[in-house]
């Protein structure tokens, strides 16, 4: 899609489509004002009628309004003014472009010059108006045989809002793009079934996305080379699968050689039967999005590329399959990771920190500034938070600070869960260093606690999306979270 800014005053710029603001009861935004003069009342009719309001995310078309260049004009609601922040917005730029799909406008411009939001600029309201554009267009088709209609909308522009300058717009509508392909990206990967989206296929992506910029480089670890660097905890988890294991290492450099990176660490379960201790048939499907956080970490690089981000990144994917058979392992096998610490395995369903111990044992040969994984991991942060919010442990209070300030900025948000000593002996084991489960209580915690075990020597934070990296039901789906707020905070670091 291709964005820009175009100056003008609103009745005279040419589009398919052209949107503007309505406020709540029916109070007119100067862009409508304009365009209401020159239809000789259009919208104050639509208005007395009471067919709209100007509600936040109302929204009503006109088809071909007389006297002005577009072809159509898209009244959306803001609500009231007093209220119109990014949350606000991010909801009214959702309802108009939902209505923009639906009728095939080839050209769109955003007259929404004089919305002032009142706790975000004029430059993150056009990179939020550019990757909700691009998160609208997104349609999963790979797998069908009739193919979706391709998304009509090739531009989209928008008028010089208010208190920004050109050239800072241009650069936002870019930014907004990267992070919007990025998420679509995530998504397309979350949503591909298991039997496409194998380790292999992962490690194909993310080799695929090496060639593409030249700023990446991919190595991606064989069983063989995993055995060999004592990887026996994320080896254990691959067992029961005819499925090779992986490790993928991206490596991002926009700085100097010597500059230490930042690292992002996913878990790449491409299916999760849970092993020996089976799950539930029902719902079991949507354990294909059980790779969701290596789907962001591959997704986030791509976009740290585009961006052109000047630091070092590494992303590290832990990917293998859980599958149960006669080489599968068992529940009370004993294994040992690469750092040495041996690990009873009291469920082989708790298999997504099995695999990400060992990535992040791998990651401190890197010896990154910060460390974060990001993982579906369980399913206590799905009874905690629902599908609304990230769920953040840290051993860095300033690390998970800066992550939940990155995700109120993007609307991507994150609530820390306490990361104290009293949990750590729910992970006793009469038998092994450590258990990889601490029983039915506090599940989300005492699974970072378990990863935390492993990072001691890093500054490290934990992302539980269990219920935010996809949504059930009749809008199942891969969401592309946590990506915004992935390439926030990467955006704000320094080499």
């Amino acid at each position: 899609m291709r964005y820009s800014v175009k100056t003008g005053s609103p009745e005279k710029i040419s589009a398919d489509c052209i949107v503007i603001a309505i406020w709540n009861k029916g109070a007119l935004s100067d862009e409508a004002k304009k365009i209401d003069a020159v239809t000789g009342k259009t919208i104050s009719k639509i208005l007395q009628s009471g067919d709209f309001t100007g509600k936040l995310g109302e929204a009503q078309l006109i088809h071909n309004p007389s006297k002005i260049s577009a072809k159509r004009v898209l009244l959306v609601g803001a609500g009231e003014k007093k209220n119109l922040d990014a949350k606000a917005a991010a909801k009214l730029l959702s309802s108009a472009l939902k209505v923009i799909r639906a009728s095939q406008a080839g050209s769109v411009h955003f007259a929404l010059n004089s919305l002032a939001l009142n706790n975000r600029d004029s430059n993150w309201f056009a990179a939020r108006i550019s990757q909700e554009a691009e998160t609208a267009s997104y349609q999963y088709d790979t797998t069908k045989s009739k193919k979706a209609k391709a998304y009509a909308t090739k531009s989209i522009s928008i008028g010089a809002l208010a208190g920004g300058r050109r050239k800072n717009l241009e650069a936002a509508l870019k930014r907004g793009q990267a992070i919007g392909k990025a998420v679509n990206r995530a998504r397309e990967l979350g949503n591909l079934p298991g039997n496409i989206c194998t380790p292999s296929y992962l490690a194909q992506q993310a080799t695929a996305l090496a060639d593409r910029n030249r700023s990446i480089s991919t190595q991606v670890l064989s069983e063989k080379q995993m055995t060999r660097l004592g990887m026996g905890s994320l080896l254990s988890v691959g067992h029961g699968s005819a499925e090779e294991s992986k490790l993928i290492v991206m490596r991002y450099k926009g700085a100097k050689v010597d500059s230490k990176p930042y690292a992002i660490v996913g878990k790449g379960i491409t299916f999760d039967t849970g092993g020996i201790s089976l799950k539930p048939g029902a719902g079991m499907d949507e354990m294909k999005f059980d790779m969701c956080g290596a789907a962001s970490v591959v997704a986030t690089m791509g976009a740290v590329a585009e961006l052109k981000l000047p630091i070092n990144v590494v992303g590290i994917v832990a990917a293998a399959e859980n599958m149960p058979s006669d080489r599968a392992t068992k529940p009370g096998d004993i294994v040992t990771s690469m750092s040495g610490k041996t690990i009873e395995i009291l469920n082989t369903d708790a298999e997504g920190r099995l695999v990400l111990c060992d990535a992040l044992t791998y990651v401190e040969k890197f010896k990154p500034r910060s460390v974060i994984d990001i993982a579906t991991l369980t399913g206590a942060a799905v009874a905690t938070f629902g599908s609304h919010v990230n769920a953040l442990l840290s051993n860095n209070d300033n690390l998970a600070s800066a992550l939940i300030d990155c995700g109120e900025e993007v609307l991507d948000r994150a609530w820390q869960l306490p990361l104290w000593d009293e949990y750590q002996s729910l992970l006793n084991s009469n038998f092994a260093d450590i258990a990889n489960i601490g029983g039915p209580r506090a599940g989300t915690i005492t699974a970072a606690c378990f990863l935390s075990r492993f990072t001691e020597k890093q500054k490290w934070a934990h992302l539980d999306i269990a219920g935010s990296a996809w949504h059930s039901g009749a809008q199942k789906g891969a969401t592309g979270r946590p990506v915004s707020l992935l390439v926030e905070y990467l955006s704000r670091q320094k080499a």
